[in-house]
């Protein structure tokens, strides 16, 4: 295998675009995060149906095209890529596309290369994940239970995914654990998570469930606020705001009783709109300006179109000039449908 420090007299250098990604609200797109696939190999019942349909893999970009596209988005002013899926690992030959976009790490072109995973493959991928730049990632965890985790994921293994926990950690990537607030599943779990998390070093953010796609639950039954939790949480600890920034919407506390940190992503309660950093793209090349609205922007046609750039960048720049101010999500027993018809795997998470 090529080392990572190995590799820097291969990368390709980035002239950075002259005039960086401001929305119309006066915002910098800095933030791109990349859903290289709609597959998982769980199935959520806040996320998925149980038999998903994915998208046919003729349709998908080539690792070689996202590679060029994510390029294209750095060369224009992103500092931060985030691989997301569906599960990301589960896509094959997913390395290649970790160890090209490391080489921007290591030229000074991108900050920083993260990934979110449900920790499923990362006992075969952690090391290499650290070899190719990535340092630090999120792993999707809503419960500690491993009855509860099979019936929340309906095809996880609890322990496989502790075994990727402990083989991220000894290769050194520091972790986030991502936990969904679920009502009447996993709100009264969320101390033990939180001494956990914080027992092994690791930050922890809890997030409310977003109505995005259909699903056989009615997700009304699963909405937490997480105003409420905070709530209950503070009956316990004390939790003193912060003003610690990862590049995403979380909002941190330092708990004082474990020293670590928490944060929480309100999408439905307290949209984090205002200061929003971020566009999605699909492994179809669809680049969607907010999670949380349907308008999205075709970037498979103009990267296939020529092998020049400038089409593509054109592209993105009219893209950009459309990002909303914010979304409207809501969740009530009046709102059958989800707010977005897409499933999260989709655009990613």
């Amino acid at each position: 295998m090529n080392s990572f420090a190995g590799s820097l007299d291969r990368a390709a250098p980035l002239v950075a675009d002259k005039a960086p990604m401001i929305d119309p609200f006066g915002r910098a797109v800095t933030y791109l995060r990349v859903s290289v696939t709609d597959r998982c190999d769980f199935r959520c019942t806040y996320c998925m149906a149980e038999h998903m349909s994915f998208l046919p893999k003729k349709d998908l970009l080539t690792l070689e095209e996202l590679n060029r596209l994510c390029s294209a988005f750095i060369a224009k002013g992103v500092r931060k890529l985030r691989l997301t899926g569906g599960e990301p690992l589960v896509r094959k030959n997913i390395m290649f596309l970790v160890r090209e976009l490391g080489r921007h790490v290591q030229s000074g072109a991108l900050d920083e290369l993260t990934l979110t995973t449900n920790g499923s493959q990362l006992a075969r991928y952690a090391d290499e994940l650290y070899d190719c730049g990535v340092r630090r990632i999120n792993v999707s965890l809503d419960t500690l239970d491993p009855q509860k985790f099979k019936e929340i994921t309906r095809w996880g293994d609890f322990h496989k995914v502790m075994e990727g926990i402990d083989a991220a950690q000894k290769a050194g990537l520091k972790i986030k654990l991502n936990a969904v607030a679920l009502k009447d599943f996993n709100e009264h779990e969320i101390p033990e998570m939180l001494r956990f998390a914080h027992g092994r070093g690791m930050d922890m953010t809890v997030i409310e469930t977003m109505p995005m796609g259909e699903i056989e639950e009615d997700r009304t039954d699963w909405y937490l606020p997480l105003s409420k939790l905070r709530a209950d949480l503070e009956e316990r600890f004390t939790l003193v705001d912060i003003p610690y920034k990862t590049g995403g919407p979380a909002r941190y506390v330092e708990v004082k009783e474990t020293g670590g940190r928490l944060g929480f992503i309100t999408p439905m309660t307290h949209n984090f709109c205002e200061s929003c950093n971020r566009v999605r793209l699909t492994c179809t090349g669809t680049l969607y300006m907010c999670l949380g609205q349907n308008d999205a922007a075709d970037l498979c046609t103009p990267l296939r179109a020529s092998e020049s750039d400038d089409y593509l960048m054109a592209a993105i720049d009219e893209a950009i000039s459309r990002k909303p101010k914010g979304h409207d999500f809501i969740i009530d027993r009046k709102h059958k449908k989800p707010a977005v018809a897409r499933h999260m795997s989709v655009t990613g998470g």
